[in-house]
């Protein structure tokens, strides 16, 4: 079973001259062809014996550089002169230009896949991480709340807390009313039976200035309970007008004194 090795030293011809002419020490502008074509010949010779793959790129360059050496070492002809007859100068021509220029670009992008490699291999030891939303684990910082204001509105709320504490400690007394529904009730009588049946009264005449809200309440409910008992009657003379009470009779005031009024 044969087995087949593939050199990985080298990825091209080109990569195999560069690797010769730094060697050998050489200058690559003048590149001793007869010198490289024979250790090229003898790297391929070399592959051939370790049955090594040696690609049609390798076997095209060693027919480039046999084909330069060929060139140099033929005989120059002669330069002929003639009017108006553009020729080739042998002189200025030299069969190594071309390669050298493939070589010396060759160079250039070896060098720059040399520092990208390196590149790879410094970036491919920092591992990085998307960053991460930390908010949730902030710490809430709670608005002032005083903030906007100054010592005068300070001063205002201040005084304000004070009015509100102040109204907070006040009381009131509250008093027992002196006057009844049913001492009222008298009253009203009292004052209707002076005008004698048939008598009217209105009832804003039965309120002075110096009566509070109590005793006008208890005026006016001792008008209903008149009413109710019939002894007098009530009536308007038109709307929101006041009240006009009319005496019924002198045969009701016996049972006032027997009302079961008690407030």
């Amino acid at each position: 079973m044969t087995v087949l090795y593939k050199l990985e030293t080298f990825e091209g011809p080109l990569d195999l001259l560069l690797h010769l002419i730094d060697k050998a020490e050489i200058d690559i502008q003048d590149i001793p062809v007869s010198e490289i074509t024979e250790q090229y010949m003898e790297y391929l010779q070399t592959m051939q014996e370790l049955e090594l793959e040696v690609t049609s790129e390798f076997l095209v360059m060693a027919a480039t550089l046999l084909s330069i050496k060929s060139k140099l070492l033929l005989p120059k002809p002669p330069v002929i002169d003639f009017e108006d007859f553009e020729y080739y100068d042998e002189e200025e021509y030299d069969p190594r230009a071309e390669l050298v220029e493939r070589l010396i670009e060759y160079r250039k992008i070896k060098s720059i896949a040399s520092q990208l490699m390196d590149m790879e291999s410094e970036r491919s030891l920092i591992f990085t991480k998307e960053p991460d939303d930390l908010a949730p684990f902030a710490p809430s910082q709670e608005d002032n709340p005083i903030m906007g204001l100054h010592a005068s509105d300070l001063i205002a709320a201040f005084r304000k807390a004070l009015g509100k504490a102040a109204r907070r400690t006040s009381y009131a007394r509250v008093t027992r009313d002196e006057i009844s529904v049913k001492d009222r009730i008298r009253d009203v009588s009292e004052a209707l039976q002076r005008t004698g049946k048939g008598g009217r009264l209105r009832f804003s005449s039965l309120l002075n200035d110096t009566m509070v809200r109590h005793e006008i309440v208890a005026t006016f409910l001792a008008i209903l309970e008149l009413m109710k008992m019939k002894a007098i009657l009530c009536y308007q003379e038109k709307l929101f007008d006041d009240i006009v009470m009319e005496w019924r009779g002198a045969d009701i005031t016996d049972g006032l004194q027997e009302s079961e009024i008690n407030y």
